[in-house]
């Protein structure tokens, strides 16, 4: 047993051995897991994909004379007033009300980016906010507060998708080649850090992570957690969507290479979002954990055109573009951006080893209610 506390020590010590999800997979492979468990204290672990939930909160500060916002758009893309009389919400998948293609994700890669925008505003007159109408441009320096709260981020396995009609499906999956042309998927698989963590011993409630170059922290269960699954046997992981989560994160962290937004044909917006997880190990079970391989990962299946779940395959077989299903081989295509969440594991190591980057101790374990109930 080593406790996070002890593991922080030795890093301010530079004795700490920090291994990539990927040196610490070789190790395990070539020294055993009780090795693994007894050498090495902390594995980095990645992904980088589209994350439709997610947006930011933003404090406009008061106009003068002030004003009650209600309706606010920023690049003619609407965010949530109804807060109070200066906070608004943005969310990444907000389209602009005149171009499709362009929504609120491109407004949040702006901010980053420190480019001008566009501010309007619309109110209703009252004695203590007397303004109605305001218009600006103006640049995150401009702000007060601007920081990402994302309700549902870094899902724990997600299905692959399908087509098994005669037609091409455009998803927010991407476009399904028809007659089962095509299995799309998203996640970086053995690298991603709830694959690292199937009980989420380590991560929780409080944990710091790597968010778009910056730093950020779980802040709840995300939403749609689903505790309720069938898991593999022998890794303990669920083979269809379960653990995410919810998470806050200063936008003036982040860089702009980290982050980018993206338009899904037929689909709309979303935003590609990085996040970094170090995973201590603490004992041998997370030293199991950690040296999970992608031919050990199942995803299902989901057939977009019957709705149902047609089979299962290994993260080995989708990214070896190694798959049948129903006597064809369908290409494999990814959403996410597995190169890079390989590169954010080592830029994740570095930060620990040099000490600017320190573990915590969840205040709290996920999940908290960990439900997943249809609307029916």
């Amino acid at each position: 047993m080593k406790s996070i506390d002890e593991i922080n020590k030795k890093i301010k010590e530079k004795k700490a051995v920090i291994l990539t999800a990927s040196q610490a997979k070789e190790m395990a492979e070539e020294e055993g897991v009780k090795s693994l468990a007894e050498k090495c204290d902390v594995v980095t672990t990645a992904t980088y994909s589209p994350m439709c939930s997610s947006g930011v909160f933003i404090n406009s500060g008061h106009t003068n004379p002030h004003m009650k916002m209600q309706e606010v758009f920023l690049d003619d893309v609407q965010a949530y007033g109804g807060i109070a009389c200066a906070d608004f919400y943005l969310g990444a998948t907000q389209e602009s009300t005149h171009d499709k293609t362009y929504g609120g994700a491109h407004v949040i890669q702006k901010l980053v980016k420190r480019e001008k925008i566009s501010f309007k505003a619309d109110g209703t007159s009252t004695d203590c906010y007397p303004k109605s109408k305001f218009t600006k441009e103006i640049t995150i320096d401009d702000l007060n507060q601007v920081y990402f709260f994302n309700p549902r981020n870094c899902y724990q396995n997600y299905n692959a998708a399908c087509n098994t009609s005669d037609k091409e499906l455009k998803t927010y999956m991407g476009s399904l080649l028809p007659n089962l042309g095509s299995v799309n998927f998203a996640g970086a698989g053995e690298i991603s850090p709830l694959m690292n963590d199937p009980y989420l011993q380590t991560i929780g409630i409080g944990t710091r992570i790597f968010f778009c170059g910056g730093e950020g922290f779980i802040s709840w269960e995300g939403t749609q957690y689903n505790d309720s699954v069938m898991r593999n046997k022998k890794t303990h992981l669920p083979i269809s969507p379960s653990a995410t989560l919810a998470i806050t994160a200063d936008l003036r962290q982040v860089k702009p290479e980290f982050i980018s937004p993206l338009f899904i044909k037929g689909y709309g917006v979303s935003l590609y979002i990085s996040i970094g997880i170090p995973i201590p190990v603490i004992n041998a079970d997370m030293a199991h954990a950690v040296s999970v391989r992608n031919k050990d990962i199942i995803t299902q299946v989901h057939d977009f055109a019957s709705r149902e779940t047609v089979g299962t395959l290994t993260y080995d077989q989708l990214l070896k573009n190694n798959i049948r299903l129903f006597d064809k081989k369908p290409v494999s295509r990814t959403m996410s951006k597995i190169r890079n969440a390989y590169k954010i594991t080592e830029i994740l190591k570095k930060q620990i080893e040099a000490g600017t980057f320190e573990l915590t101790q969840p205040v709290k374990p996920l999940p908290i209610y960990g439900k997943c109930t249809p609307i029916e």
